[in-house]
């Protein structure tokens, strides 16, 4: 959607659809988060792309909360915090795409897109992760465990998913979205 265009059912629709693909990947998050992870990087860039920045952003917000609801994560439990972290991370990824593809006039602009937004949303959430809320509010996350020594182990963790992992699936998901876009960018155009 173009700045000039109008919210139309069409965008709200394709929202939707776009929302149901990233729900449906996260039953799949206790398999893998290298799975679940792309997929909803790539829905939100492909919201963004073929949407527009809104709608991208109101993925980036509702994405977290489902996963938790089906998967549940001792460390989003005892750390509410945690949600608008991920929610700002998912939104700093939708912004950077879309500031690419909209506001720059280069050749290479997509993919330098999907680039830093993969980049900036893992730094984001590995400085604001990391190295404040773990530090803060780490011990917390003893009481949600079966195992309370198993605190130190599932904070190393939480270390790398939050900071590295999330760079891994954000560039996963960045081609991802790049591969569909290409042809879906034709079709959507063709359809106008």
């Amino acid at each position: 959607m173009k700045n000039n265009e109008k919210f139309s059912t069409s965008h709200l629709v394709q929202t939707a659809l776009l929302l149901a693909i990233c729900i449906g990947s996260q039953y799949f998050k206790n398999l893998s988060v290298y799975i679940t992870g792309p997929v909803v990087n790539a829905t939100i860039i492909i919201a963004v792309l073929a949407v527009g920045l809104w709608s991208g952003v109101l993925l980036s917000i509702i994405a977290p909360v489902t996963a938790f609801f089906f998967t549940g994560s001792p460390i989003m439990a005892a750390i509410p915090l945690m949600f608008p972290v991920v929610m700002a991370g998912n939104i700093i990824l939708a912004a950077s795409v879309w500031y690419f593809q909209n506001k720059q006039n280069f050749k290479w602009k997509l993919p330098a897109g999907l680039a830093a937004g993969s980049i900036l949303k893992s730094v984001f959430m590995g400085i604001v992760v990391v190295l404040v809320i773990l530090p803060i509010f780490g011990g917390n996350i003893a009481s949600r465990l079966p195992k309370p020594e198993a605190l130190p182990k599932v904070l190393s963790t939480a270390r790398i998913t939050f900071s590295v992992t999330q760079l891994v699936t954000a560039l996963i998901g960045s081609l991802l979205a790049y591969l569909i876009w290409i042809p879906l960018q034709k079709y959507l155009k063709n359809g106008e």
